[in-house]
C-alpha cells in the first residue's frame, strides 16, 4: 500500500496524517489556502488551515503544538520567496521542527518566476520543495505527498 493510500486508511487506532496549511506573513489571500485545504482533505489528510497573514512566531508555535506531519506554505502576493525563507529558518531554528517536511508554493516572486538563486535560498532555508504557479505544480505536489516517509502516515 502506498503512503498516500495509507493516509486515507481509517483502520482503528491509526491516525490520519495532519497537514498544516498557512499563508505567509505578508499575504492576505485566502482562496489558495481553501483550495489546498480541500485538496489535502480529499486526499485523506487532516488539515489545520491557519489562514492568511500568519506571523512566523505563530506559525512556529502552531507547529510545535500540533506536531503536523507536513507544513504547506502558500503565497499569491509574490513575496513568498522572502517570507517563506524567513519562516523556514524560524522553523528550522527549533530542534523539535528540524525534521518537519516543509513545502512552499504559489506566486513566489513579484517579477514572475523565481531566479535560481531565490529558489536555492528557499531550499537552503529549509523548504523541502518549492512549487511555483504552473500547470504542473499540483501534479508535482501530489507526487511529493505520495513520497513522504511512511512515518508521516502512522
Amino acid at each position: 500500500m502506498s503512503e498516500l493510500t495509507t493516509a486515507r486508511d481509517d483502520t482503528p487506532g491509526r491516525r490520519r496524517a495532519t497537514v498544516v496549511v498557512s499563508g505567509v506573513a505578508s499575504d492576505a489571500h485566502t482562496w489558495n489556502l481553501v483550495f489546498l485545504e480541500l485538496l489535502l482533505s480529499e486526499l485523506g489528510f487532516d488539515v489545520a488551515n491557519l489562514g492568511a497573514c500568519v506571523p512566523d512566531e505563530l506559525l512556529v508555535r502552531e507547529c510545535l503544538e500540533r506536531r503536523p506531519d507536513l507544513l504547506v506554505l502558500s503565497s499569491v502576493n509574490g513575496h513568498g520567496h522572502i517570507d517563506g525563507a524567513r519562516a523556514a529558518r524560524a522553523l528550522r531554528d527549533r530542534s523539535a521542527l528540524a525534521a518537519l517536511p516543509v513545502v512552499i508554493g504559489g506566486k513566489l516572486g513579484v517579477a514572475g518566476s523565481l531566479t535560481a538563486a531565490q529558489r536555492d535560498e528557499l531550499l537552503a532555508a529549509g523548504c523541502d520543495a518549492v512549487y511555483e504557479d504552473s500547470v504542473d505544480a499540483i501534479t508535482a505536489f501530489r507526487s511529493f505527498l505520495s513520497a513522504l516517509p511512511s512515518r508521516a502516515f502512522r
